[in-house]
């Protein structure tokens, strides 16, 4: 699978070591930023390239990483076509459903909520959860009206 990622500072050394698991993995990774550390960055100047990729392509995903993850979803999601889930931490049902009722395209998550080990335990439960179907698809075309 083809997986676009985005951060600002706050979650850059994370991203790095997501874009290796997810190689590692077999997916095609697109790094769309930050690359260097740079405390004034602003997180809209790499999630909009990565949502507008992920939207672009809609075989594609995107994964997204901030101190919450609450700023960069806000961002991706503005971009038509965009479905970004926000998670830093709960149960797991939360990412299941993200697939399986809104087919989330973007994961949303919060590097200064988690370990690694959760991270890499969340990223493969929904990359593998698919979508329901259904009523769902109904409410999804509103979104993208």
């Amino acid at each position: 699978m083809k997986i676009h990622l985005a951060t600002d500072h706050a979650g850059l050394d994370l991203k790095n070591t997501i874009r290796n698991f997810l190689i590692e993995q077999g997916h095609e990774v697109k790094d769309h930023g930050s690359h260097e550390y740079d405390p004034h960055d602003d997180y809209p100047d790499f999630i909009f390239p990565c949502a507008k990729a992920v939207a672009a392509d809609i075989e594609s995903r995107g994964i997204i990483l901030g101190g919450s993850g609450q700023g960069e979803a806000m961002a991706a999601n503005r971009v038509k076509g965009v479905r970004a889930a926000v998670y830093y931490n709960g149960p797991d049902e939360i990412i299941k459903l993200s697939r399986q009722h809104n087919n989330a395209n973007i994961l949303s998550l919060g590097a200064r909520f988690m370990t690694e080990d959760v991270i890499y335990k969340v990223i493969n439960l929904w990359l593998v959860e698919p979508f329901g179907g259904g009523r769902h698809k109904r409410r999804i075309k509103k979104l993208d009206q």
